[in-house]
């Protein structure tokens, strides 16, 4: 997913000056005139990685998400799911993949279904609990735990063919619950 990153101050007043010479111009202060700065504040820097809000994914769209998130991570926590539904959404913010979660989550490969669920049925059955939802929602207002993830996969569920290719391919970030996160290489 895009978004711009900004680095903010949290203080007010910063600090004060005082120095040898009180008539001289504050920028000579900086230059070795300075006989104290002084603060009754904490100055903190903090980084801030903004996200884009998805207000405007159609209906038909959340209703995958969910029952993506929901077949592929239904046994996780609400973070685990953050992150399946995180990578779905990377993709569809990635100029890789196609640009809808409909096309993502059912995109065919010569054959091969990027999502397993879609392959072997559960995905049709799967219904999206409250805590699915929540994870869901939070994703879509912008809270990214991704790490900037494109890919996952469950290792001990995973053909090792596949996994050879997670391995060579792609630079692994992390591993939350049952699932490794990947970028590209």
């Amino acid at each position: 997913m895009t978004g711009v990153r900004a680095n903010l101050f949290a203080a007010s007043p910063a600090f004060q000056l005082t120095s040898v010479q009180e008539s001289r111009p504050v920028k000579e202060h900086f230059f070795g005139y300075l006989k104290r700065a002084s603060s009754g504040q904490r100055i903190v820097d903090y980084e801030v990685m903004e996200k884009p809000e998805y207000s405007k994914l159609s209906d038909k769209d959340y209703e995958i998400l969910l029952k993506i998130v929901q077949a592929e991570a239904g046994s996780e926590d609400e973070k685990g799911k953050m992150l399946v539904a995180g990578v779905v959404m990377n993709r569809v913010e990635s100029n890789k993949f196609p640009d809808t979660v409909e096309k993502v989550v059912f995109q065919n490969e010569n054959g091969v279904y990027q999502f397993s669920p879609v392959a072997n049925g559960t995905y049709q059955s799967a219904v999206a609990t409250e805590e699915t939802r929540r994870a869901v929602d939070r994703v879509l207002e912008g809270e990214d735990v991704t790490e900037g993830a494109l890919y996952f996969a469950a290792r001990k569920y995973a053909e090792e063919g596949k996994m050879k290719w997670f391995d060579n391919c792609l630079i692994r970030l992390f591993s939350y619950g049952g699932h490794e996160f990947f970028k590209a290489g």
